[in-house]
Formats: structure tokens, C-alpha cells, sequence
């Protein structure tokens, strides 16, 4: 049982995922490498299982990954007890640490900030991560909360849907009149199959989601990724779609940031009728608090002006 956890030992594997090695996490408990990794084995011992991968930096495993939720939150509670109780440190802010994607993080997600109560001292750690990952750092204990994909709640957290994120498929007029105009015989398919895309990262699905929704040959394929080969990858948000605009390729571009630009002429639509939408969900550690709690509330107020649909739940 968690409770039967040595808290010297818990804290001790925390710090050490924290800081990467045994030797920094001893410099930041003031004891050796030596006191530190035997703190470590005899965790293992206790639990019987492997907690860490002895890689550079070190890694949790599964096992490790549920012993430091348990620190994070540990440390969640001694904080607010001391608060409660008046103690030293009692004024400082609270701090919550969040995964985000970069649409979200670019679009609504920041607003939604704004809305928690002033009154409330808080400070903000994003982690700016790809939606179908998030949820990883939830599992892992490296964030208390996190905007994701994923409906399946993490082992010790809730999960609410916040709505759906609307992609629409856009490219420069140059671009679009290159590569769409004068070709009534080739297929919407063939067109964005062959022409240079705009991508966020190596793990970016988006585009080639778009495409096989347009289907492929008689055995409703298009090969292994769907989109061209010819990417460019743009890791941030706001310029990807300046990439887009820009002509570098088209893309899945976020409909509220393709708007002002189609308004403007800087963008045109490829397929009118098509898009993709991409469901959120707010997850977030069981074990509330009330800055924590405000800013769930704060994240699904912003949600359900900003997303299509809103919450469902």
C-alpha cells in the first residue's frame, strides 16, 4: 500500500527524476550519491519492482511513473496543509503545472487563463505538447492537468469533454492556383497527395488524416502516410500558418486562425466541405484543490465559447 511508502524513499526517486541523475538529485537533498541510490534500491526492494530506468537522464518506468503521482501529489497536499495551518511559505503561489497543445496554447487555452480569480495565486508551468501525447506526461506525473485527445482517463485523474477543434484544409491562392488550377480531370486526392504540406512535427497525423478521408485507390489506400513526402516541418503554431499563407505547402489549419486569413485573402479553402474536428478533453488529478478546481471551471467556460460544440459532459 502506498501509505506503508517510506516518504524519505518516495521523495528521494522524485527528486531524481526531476533532476536527471543521482548525483544532481544528491547536490539537491544535501546527502551522496551513495545515500541516494540506496534510498532508491530499497524503494524497489519495498515495492518489489524495477522503478527506474538507470538511463542518462533516468526514466520511471510504469511502476516508477505511479509512485511519483504519488510524490507530486504528496507534496500537493503538504503544501496546501502548511497554507491551511499558516506556516512558513503559506503566501507563496500556487503552482500548477499543465500540458497543452500548440493550437490550443495559440487559439482559446490562454483566455481561459484569464478567468481564474484574481484572488487566487497562481503560477502557470505549460508544457506545450501534441494533443494525442499529453495525456503521457499526465501518466508519467510530470503535470497535474492537461488538454488532450484521449476520453480514457489516466489512472487517478477525472476527465471532461471540452469540445471540438475544427481543421479546415487551406493553402495560399498561388499555391492553390499551382497546383488545383487547370487540372479538372485530377482529383482532390491526387492533388494533396502530390503537393509539398506544411506539418508541425515528425508525429503531426493531421494531414494525412485529411487525406484519407478523401479516400485512395480501389482498396480505399493511399499509402503508408496519405500526404506527400515533400513536408516542411513548422513546430509552433502561429507559424505553421504563416508557412501555409506564405505558400509553402498546404495544410490542416485551425479555424479560427484560418479565418481572419481567408477574410483577408491571404488563404482560400481547398474542399469547402470538409473538414476534420478534433475532440478535447480537460484531465486532471483526482486529488482537488482549489486553485486546480478554478481552473478547470475557467477552462470549460473558455471551452464552450471557443470550441465547436463546447462541453458534452
Amino acid at each position: 500500500m502506498m501509505t506503508d511508502l517510506p516518504l524519505d524513499q518516495v521523495r528521494t526517486l522524485l527528486t531524481v527524476v526531476d533532476e536527471g541523475t543521482f548525483d544532481a538529485a544528491a547536490a539537491v537533498l544535501h546527502v551522496t550519491p551513495s545515500a541516494v541510490s540506496q534510498r532508491v534500491k530499497a524503494l524497489e526492494q519495498r515495492t518489489g519492482r524495477v522503478l527506474l530506468m538507470r538511463t542518462k537522464p533516468v526514466r520511471a518506468t510504469e511502476s516508477g511513473e505511479a509512485v511519483v503521482r504519488f510524490a507530486r501529489q504528496l507534496a500537493r497536499l503538504e503544501r496546501d496543509t502548511r497554507a491551511e495551518l499558516g506556516m512558513s511559505g503559506a503566501d507563496e503561489p500556487t503552482r500548477l503545472s499543465i500540458a497543452v497543445n500548440a493550437d490550443s496554447l495559440a487559439t482559446w487555452f490562454l483566455p481561459a487563463l484569464s478567468r481564474v480569480p484574481a484572488e487566487l495565486p497562481v503560477c502557470y508551468e505549460l508544457h506545450r505538447e501534441d494533443e494525442d501525447h499529453t495525456a503521457a506526461l499526465l501518466r508519467e506525473g510530470l503535470v497535474m492537468a492537461a488538454v488532450t485527445s484521449s476520453p480514457e482517463p489516466v489512472t487517478g485523474c477525472s476527465v471532461r469533454s471540452l469540445g471540438r477543434m475544427r481543421y479546415v484544409p487551406a493553402a495560399s491562392p498561388a499555391f492553390a492556383a499551382r497546383w488545383l488550377g487547370g487540372r479538372p480531370d485530377t482529383s482532390l486526392r491526387e492533388v494533396v497527395a502530390a503537393a509539398p504540406v506544411v506539418a508541425f512535427d515528425r508525429r503531426d497525423d493531421l494531414q494525412d488524416a485529411f487525406v484519407r478521408t478523401l479516400g485512395g485507390g480501389p482498396d480505399g489506400t493511399h499509402g503508408r502516410r496519405g500526404a506527400s513526402a515533400a513536408r516542411h516541418l513548422v513546430p509552433t503554431s502561429e507559424g505553421f500558418v504563416e508557412a501555409v499563407a506564405a505558400g509553402m505547402g498546404w495544410g490542416m489549419v485551425p479555424e479560427v486562425q484560418a479565418a481572419p486569413l481567408l477574410g483577408a485573402g491571404r488563404l482560400v479553402r481547398l474542399a469547402p466541405d470538409r473538414r476534420i474536428d478534433v475532440p478535447l478533453f480537460w484531465q486532471q488529478w483526482k486529488l482537488d484543490f482549489p486553485a486546480l478546481a478554478a481552473v478547470a471551471e475557467a477552462v470549460s467556460a473558455q471551452a464552450a465559447e471557443a470550441l465547436d460544440g463546447g462541453p458534452t459532459t
